[in-house]
């Protein structure tokens, strides 16, 4: 199975490294990152990503992977990247997103009547792009698969796994990795301190919900 990550600037990398980790070790799976040029892609973080194939010469993808972070603005209004995406869809196993990676799916026009999720503190917005929206770790509606923020990219590769090489694989792999998530009472506002979301919230997520916003905006009005 070929499975081709989109990457651009400020991407969140555990979004793209995490599922990447995960499926690369899957003999049989192949994994692409794929942009319009290969010039390296900046990440939130001090980690570079250069892409290995384009949009033209990556051919077509069993499965394609968008992963989300501070770019993910930009990136809605790449009209090159969302008509990949486009192309890709109609014949792929796999269309999927981590975090608001789903946002770039929602441009392309691949979430309307979709059950989907993505980061909590962005949920809402999904509405935006006629998805219906799920409180899930990782949601499948036919070929489209989304999971929620940041870490939640392993845990649907694990599930991509599971339904590709069976729950024994997935199993083994989860095992081989030791992936543990301690602790878990902080992980999702359900389970949070109220006043650690409200804190986070207004620090950090306010305003980046109102770029958020305008981008969808935008991208909305092209289509």
């Amino acid at each position: 199975m070929r499975i081709g990550f989109l990457v651009f600037d400020k991407v969140t990398q555990l979004d793209l490294t995490g599922p990447l980790q995960v499926l690369s070790q899957v003999d049989g799976f192949s994994c692409e990152l794929v942009a319009g040029d290969l010039r390296p892609r900046s990440t939130d973080g001090p980690l570079t990503l250069v892409p290995t194939t384009t949009f033209e010469a990556g051919g077509q993808f069993d499965m394609v992977c968008v992963p989300g972070g501070y770019g993910v603005s930009g990136a809605m209004g790449d009209a090159d990247a969302l008509t990949w995406l486009k192309k890709q869809a109609g014949k792929a196993r796999w269309v999927t997103s981590v975090c608001t990676g789903a946002f770039i799916l929602g441009a392309a026009g691949l979430l309307r009547s979709k059950r989907a999720t993505t980061h909590w503190a962005y949920h809402d917005l999904l509405a935006l792009f006629g998805a219906r929206r799920e409180q899930k770790r990782v949601v499948f509606d036919g070929q489209l698969v989304t999971g929620g923020g940041v870490t939640a990219g392993i845990d649907f590769a694990l599930q991509i796994v599971a339904v590709e090489r069976g729950e024994d694989a997935a199993r083994s792999l989860q095992l081989a990795l030791e992936y543990d998530p301690q602790p878990r009472h902080s992980g999702h506002p359900e389970f949070a301190e109220p006043a650690t979301v409200q804190k986070l919230t207004s620090e950090v997520y306010t305003a980046r919900r109102r770029v958020m916003g305008d981008a969808i905006s935008k991208a909305l009005a092209r289509r």
